[in-house]
């Protein structure tokens, strides 16, 4: 456990870390990013100011491991509320509120899709590959506007079954997805049509999110149906960042209750390893009373990694948040 000390400098390298990147943003971007700056001139500085002291409060909040799940579904609940508060103003005709001045259908999907179909790359793919670069898998335990639904919708303690060929579902997915949005590309299919496809893509995954997820207790559709989801296990291999399981473990499969994204099954804890689906929430911590499940980075100790990923992750969520537009 961090001492007082120890919390409160943790607290502030999230400050000063992302006080930096949005000092940069609105020193260097000439058009105007943040949010306040568009609307009054300086208000940018104020801004930075406020989030990297939300980012060091939250930094604060999630070092404890009883509380961390809590914080981090309150967090990423408000970063969800935001991305769609924007869309709503941006449907209403504020423009201001868009980062392009052009709605762009939010679904994850189109992180994917989009770039493929296109045959470039715009901001949202950027940013998520940047929460990969820097903190692996966070994008799918913090960032993702649809996720924090997922998470609220499997609000309650986990199904023991191990979720039936997982991994055959995940890949027949997103090599449909893939497979289908280059024909698209091909054959010169019509904006309007792929925009259609894709809206029918989200509202079924909403009903996954709703129906499924609700009764399992697991979020299935970030496990299954989203191909981000599955991009995201791969390559968060990228990043330094692991999670391990000690041989002080016992056994006791207490946190198989925990994991919502069926990544804590018997199977994983006999080989000591979280599976595939592990996206380093840190929500099964509290389960554990011999503290077995921890945090690598580096040569430093798990406690150390744990501080170091918390840190970086909510540098992110704040950046995120105040430049993170539709």
């Amino acid at each position: 456990m961090n001492s007082a000390k120890s919390k409160y400098r943790l607290s502030l390298m999230a400050f000063f870390t992302t006080a930096f990147i949005l000092c940069m943003v609105q020193w260097k971007v000439s058009r105007p990013i943040l949010m306040a700056e568009r609307f009054v001139e300086g208000a940018g500085w104020i801004q930075v100011l406020v989030m990297s002291g939300y980012a060091a409060w939250i930094t604060l909040k999630m070092q404890d491991p009883g509380q961390s799940a809590r914080w981090r579904r309150i967090t990423w609940t408000i970063f969800t509320v935001v991305f769609f508060g924007q869309l709503a103003l941006g449907l209403a005709g504020f423009e201001r509120f868009l980062m392009t001045g052009k709605l762009h259908l939010p679904i994850p999907l189109m992180i994917l899709s989009g770039p493929v179909f296109r045959g470039s790359i715009g901001f949202m793919p950027i940013l998520f590959l940047t929460t990969i670069l820097v903190s692996g898998p966070a994008w799918c335990s913090q960032l993702c506007y649809f996720g924090a639904l997922d998470n609220h919708s499997a609000d309650r303690k986990a199904d023991l079954k191990r979720i039936p060929d997982k991994f055959r579902i995940k890949h027949t997915m997103i090599v449909t997805v893939v497979i289908i949005t280059i024909l698209l590309r091909l054959f010169g299919i019509h904006d309007r049509i792929t925009t259609l496809m894709a809206a029918g893509f989200g509202v079924i995954g909403l009903a996954i999110i709703l129906l499924i997820s609700r009764r399992r207790g697991k979020m299935v559709h970030c496990i299954l149906w989203c191909p981000i989801g599955t991009l995201v296990n791969y390559m968060k291999l990228v990043s330094p960042f692991r999670m391990y399981i000690d041989d002080s473990c016992t056994d006791c499969m207490a946190c198989t209750r925990y994991c919502k994204y069926d990544a804590l099954n018997k199977s994983d804890i006999v080989k000591r390893k979280p599976g595939l689906t592990c996206t380093y929430c840190g929500d099964c911590l509290v389960s554990c009373k011999t503290e077995s499940i921890r945090y690598k980075f580096l040569n430093l100790s798990h406690q150390q990694a744990r501080n170091t990923w918390i840190v970086l992750t909510i540098s992110l969520h704040a950046i995120f948040l105040a430049l993170g537009r539709i």
